[in-house]
């Protein structure tokens, strides 16, 4: 009997063990499962018991408010925790007012200089604010990974009448010498554009096209100079009093999901202007202005544009070239996958009589035009007034494919329009799937075309009987042009 007792005491204790591990083994997973969910970034693979991961503290952030999306970036959610609060320098902390006409300049340069001394670095401008500064030069170098986000409203001050007479009126942010920078955000960039546009000495176009007055100086909204692998992105960028965006000098550019707006009739106001800069992709925005959608000047190269929406405006243009006898080098610029709506022109490449260099290796596929005059543009006589000479040197323009253009177009100028110069034709144009029919009423003067040659590899609609075929006599002298 007292055997038998001895046994169901050890039963019951091993039960109870038994039970004990079980209820560990519960809260272990309990625990996992928690952590996981709060961090995105842990390794598939389970953690052994002993290294059970402790609970959050609360009361610590893990990451900003907006944390910054960096499009470039593989990995958005730095498990090393490199966007910590401690990286975020808030322009209202220090001192910024944000009532729209308080000047936060000394704020915003204060901010830059602490953000510019850390790695990943991010000056803030939150939202729910409206901040006033002047023109400003944001420079560097600085450490790598620096955030300018504007969740807020940024805007220069109204007008040139409010404009300090110690600033620059040819630019409001500068940004300068920067490497590995981001300029993102959710809120607007606010020009402030319209009184600039009002000034007697603006060009001033009319409804029918005819433009009055000479230019005068207004400042380029933003600048970037001399700086290279630059993420802009997400930005509402508006009523510039000049330019919207201009880089120069610049290498390696990443621009994607921006709105760019101003008046159809605001003179000057190009959407994105690139120059001396190579390595760039302009990808998925919406641009609307009075100018150039985007404008790619002298000394650019591999240039990459899709899924941009143009209009109204003066097209995607690549130029004006070879002002004042200037030597203009362009290559390998490729735009597709664009929607080209109610604007003056669509692609276009626009040189000066009496330049030199080249433009080579320009594609242009997969364009929807929708009412559009003079769709497909090369004109080797750009000039801003009747006085230009005709002159014997011009920029060589050669290897330029028209692929998949297809919409509507304004009757008032013929869709096709390729006037080449005189003694440097242009080759090698080629054109496919090329289909373009009047928006409404009839053609009034059939495609153009002067000293251009090139192949076409389908039927174009309306007919190009205009383009010669083969390579012209003197191809062996233009090839001195080149770059």
């Amino acid at each position: 009997m007292e055997l038998f007792r001895g046994l169901v005491v050890i039963s019951l204790l091993v039960i109870i063990l038994l039970q004990n591990s079980s209820n560990v083994q519960g809260r272990y997973h309990y625990h996992k499962t928690k952590n996981k969910s709060h961090n995105k970034a842990e390794s598939p693979v389970s953690p052994a018991p002993d290294n059970v991961p402790e609970p959050q503290d609360p009361s610590v952030p893990s990451s900003p408010v907006n944390p910054p999306q960096i499009p470039s970036d593989p990995y958005p959610n730095d498990p090393a925790g490199n966007s910590s609060s401690d990286c975020i320098f808030d322009v209202t902390s220090y001192g910024a007012v944000g009532d729209g006409s308080t000047d936060d300049t000394s704020a915003f340069v204060a901010a830059w200089k602490a953000a510019c001394a850390v790695e990943s670095g991010v000056v803030l401008a939150p939202e729910g604010y409206v901040f006033m500064i002047t023109s400003t030069i944001f420079s560097g170098p600085c450490k790598p990974g620096l955030v300018f986000q504007v969740d807020g409203c940024l805007m220069p001050p109204d007008g040139p009448d409010s404009w300090p007479e110690k600033d620059s009126r040819k630019q409001w942010l500068v940004f300068y010498r920067l490497n590995d920078m981001t300029f993102t955000g959710k809120g607007t960039i606010e020009g402030n554009g319209e009184k600039w546009w009002d000034l007697p000495c603006k060009p001033h176009r009319g409804p029918d096209g005819e433009a009055s007055k000479g230019p005068c100086d207004s400042p380029a909204l933003i600048r970037f100079f001399m700086s290279s692998n630059l993420v802009i992105s997400n930005l509402r960028i508006q009523n510039s009093p000049q330019f919207h965006m201009k880089f120069d000098g610049c290498e390696g550019v990443l621009i994607q999901q921006l709105s760019i707006s101003s008046p159809k009739l605001s003179p000057n106001t190009d959407g994105i202007h690139i120059e001396n800069t190579k390595t760039v992709g302009i990808y998925n925005s919406l641009i609307s202005n009075g100018d150039d959608c985007i404008s790619i000047g002298t000394g650019c190269s591999d240039v990459d544009i899709e899924g941009v929406t143009c209009g109204p405006s003066h097209g995607i243009s690549i130029g004006s070239l070879g002002v004042h006898n200037s030597q203009a080098c362009v290559s390998n610029i490729k735009v597709s996958n664009a929607i080209i709506r109610d604007s003056d022109n669509g692609v276009r490449i626009k040189t000066w009589q009496g330049g030199t260099g080249s433009v080579s290796g320009i594609s242009f596929q997969n364009i929807q035009m929708e009412n559009v005059r003079n769709c497909m543009i090369i004109d080797q006589y750009y000039c801003m007034s009747k006085e230009c000479l005709n002159q014997t040197s011009a920029v060589y323009v050669t290897d330029i494919s028209y692929r998949n253009i297809k919409g509507t177009y304004d009757v008032r100028t013929p869709p096709i329009h390729f006037a080449c110069s005189d003694t440097v034709p242009c080759t090698n144009i080629t054109l496919s799937e090329v289909e373009l029919l009047p928006e409404e009423g009839e053609l009034i003067d059939d495609p153009f075309c002067w000293n251009a040659y090139g192949t076409e590899e389908t039927v174009t609609i309306p007919p190009l009987n205009c383009l010669r075929d083969g390579e012209p006599e003197s191809e062996g002298e233009v090839a001195s042009y080149g770059c």
